[in-house]
């Protein structure tokens, strides 16, 4: 046991152990669920009372510190891989929403940013499809904001491939060895 008094995931029992896992399970579903729900009844249709780059720089912001707070939330956390899984559930979907929901609002101002015109569904579809790098070429950046905001999205999804799950995996790695007894903490 760690010197905090709060039992590793390995000392718990098995009843224990199990809650924990749904409820981490059901967290790693209910956010993603929660956040797509936002996503739909956001009032963007009517982008003039923030103003476009208004709702990028919000979601950005929003972005950043969920990114800061879940690695908080890791490093206090009694089970740091657990809560990673969880972060990441809330990292991803929030990053491509942010996307989604910024194409959405460039094309309801600019008609012709895209080959065709974006729902919401439609710019999640985009979105996706640009983070995954597939890429099917149904819809295409026409304009060069459009070109400009895929293209900070494609940096932005590989710095989140890369620094973010690392920033994340990271701070399990440390609050885990920092729980270890024994065993000084390398840094996140």
């Amino acid at each position: 046991m760690s010197a905090d008094a709060t039992p590793s995931y390995a000392d718990l029992d098995p009843r224990r152990r199990r809650r924990l896992l749904l409820r981490t399970g059901l967290r790693a579903v209910v956010t993603p669920v929660v956040l797509l729900a936002l996503y739909y009844a956001l009032p963007l249709d009517h982008p003039s009372e923030v103003g476009k780059a208004g709702w990028f720089v919000l979601g950005f912001v929003v972005f950043a510190a969920a990114v800061a707070w879940q690695v908080y939330s890791i490093v206090h956390s009694p089970h740091p891989r657990l809560r990673g899984i969880e972060a990441l559930t809330v990292v991803v979907p929030l990053f491509l929403l942010m996307f989604a929901g910024t194409y959405f609002l460039l094309e309801a101002g600019q008609p012709a940013s895209f080959t065709q015109p974006l729902t919401r569904t439609d710019a999640l579809y985009f979105t996706v499809t640009v983070f995954a790098t597939v890429g099917f070429g149904d819809i295409t950046a026409k304009t060069e904001t459009a070109r400009v905001l895929v293209t900070v999205q494609m940096i932005g999804g590989l710095i989140m491939v890369g620094l973010v799950a690392k920033l994340l995996v990271g701070a399990a790695q440390f609050a885990a060895q920092r729980k270890a007894p024994g065993t000084p903490p390398k840094g996140p």
